[in-house]
């Protein structure tokens, strides 16, 4: 699915922040920015295991996930999937976890390692719709 739209993994590969949305028990959306890795046709998420959306996503595993897109709204990425907390080797253990936030871990502190131990709570995402558009054209 990710891997069916023109552009889509590129710029899921290289776009920093992604805003994933979950549900609370009240039933108010609460969104977030995340770092995020696409694994192959899902997205892994590394979170602290006292997040908030781990216990939302535990009674209602629905999410929406979104990327910024370009300032006028010409490239627009939205993503609806199933999240659960899966077991997954920790971030410095993926390379390519480590290539594309090695410096955002430096500079906000960490080293992989640190970063590993406090966001040590997997999450993957298992995409069921998607909606994208202006991706070429905006060159997000």
């Amino acid at each position: 699915m990710l891997t069916n739209i023109t552009g889509l993994p590129e710029v899921l590969d290289t776009d920093l922040i992604g805003f994933l949305t979950a549900v609370d028990a009240e039933g108010q959306p609460q969104t977030s920015p995340v770092w995020y890795l696409r694994d192959g046709e899902d997205l892994i998420v590394y979170n602290r295991p006292t997040a908030a959306r781990l216990t939302s996503i535990a009674s209602n595993p629905l999410v929406a996930f979104n990327l910024r897109g370009d300032l006028r709204a010409n490239a627009v990425v939205t993503l609806e999937g199933r999240a659960r907390v899966e077991n997954l080797p920790p971030a410095k253990d993926l390379p390519g976890y480590v290539s594309k936030y090695g410096k955002e871990i430096e500079r906000f502190g960490w080293t992989p390692e640190t970063f590993s131990d406090d966001y040590r709570t997997g999450l993957r995402i298992t995409v069921t719709r998607v909606r994208a558009s202006g991706l070429k054209q905006a060159g997000v």
